[in-house]
């Protein structure tokens, strides 16, 4: 095939093994710890290259902001043959407890729009459980905790997650959404996972997301500059492993 549209990827430059990430540079992050990492291109938002970790092929990408693009990317790794996506990124927790901390979702609120593109709004956005399984076990071996729960994907980061001026304008109370998010146990809030966890299940792709809380309800407090690009670098070596350790444990599945 030709390349795809956005990306400039083509199936013989994409592994089977995709770790999809919002931040483009983040991805640079990533590449450091691939071996012989080859360079797919940075289009757009997508920035992306394919390599091995522990012999494994993986390729590595950005999606930039939201659901809208996120899927874009999930749709043209498909189309190269990817069989595994995690979403690897940050979360706004509505737990303050939980700054600092590793979440990954079972499942997710489809508060987005785009997945309802896709099929009616009643179809879950579900995890793919043995991944999530296998990425807990990972992080938890390298003695990190990681919580469970339902998260919830939004639209308006300005509107929906922080105030932003026109919310205040319009007199929007954002704090009744938390208050009422909290109560249905929804642990965190995010613009991607339920709109991949969707198309992951149409696509019959394993699909996961593994998230680290870097700001709280609001941005009422976030992790310290230093502190976090330590840990996103934690989260960066330990998706890779995740990716490893389920191949080892699926190779003769």
């Amino acid at each position: 095939m030709n390349s795809t549209l956005y990306m400039k990827a083509q199936p013989q430059k994409v592994a089977k093994n995709v770790i999809f990430s919002g931040d483009p540079w983040r991805v640079e992050v990533l590449k450091n710890y691939l071996d012989n990492p080859v360079k797919i291109g940075f289009f757009r938002e997508f920035n992306t290259y394919t390599g091995t970790y522990k012999g494994v092929p993986i390729t590595i990408t950005s999606t930039g902001i939201g659901s809208p693009s996120a899927a874009i990317a999930m749709e043209e790794m498909y189309d190269c043959g990817m069989k595994l996506a995690i979403r690897m990124g940050t979360i706004m927790a509505l737990d303050d407890a939980l700054l600092g901390n590793y979440i990954v979702p079972i499942a997710s609120v489809r508060g987005e729009a785009t997945s309802d593109t896709y099929v009616e709004k009643s179809y879950p956005a579900v995890a793919d459980f043995e991944l999530v399984q296998s990425l807990i076990r990972t992080f938890n071996t390298h003695g990190q905790k990681v919580h469970q729960g339902i998260n919830a994907t939004f639209d308006g980061y300005y509107s929906q997650m922080k105030k932003g001026q026109i919310a205040i304008n319009q007199g929007f109370n954002i704090n009744e959404r938390f208050s009422s998010l909290k109560k249905q146990g929804i642990i965190g809030i995010d613009m991607e996972s339920s709109c991949l966890f969707v198309l992951g299940r149409l696509m019959g792709v394993r699909t996961a997301a593994i998230t680290l809380v870097t700001v709280l309800h609001d941005l009422v407090a976030q992790m310290p500059e230093k502190e976090r690009i330590i840990k996103e670098d934690e989260l960066c070596r330990l998706t890779l492993e995740s990716v490893y350790r389920f191949e080892q444990e699926n190779q003769n599945a």
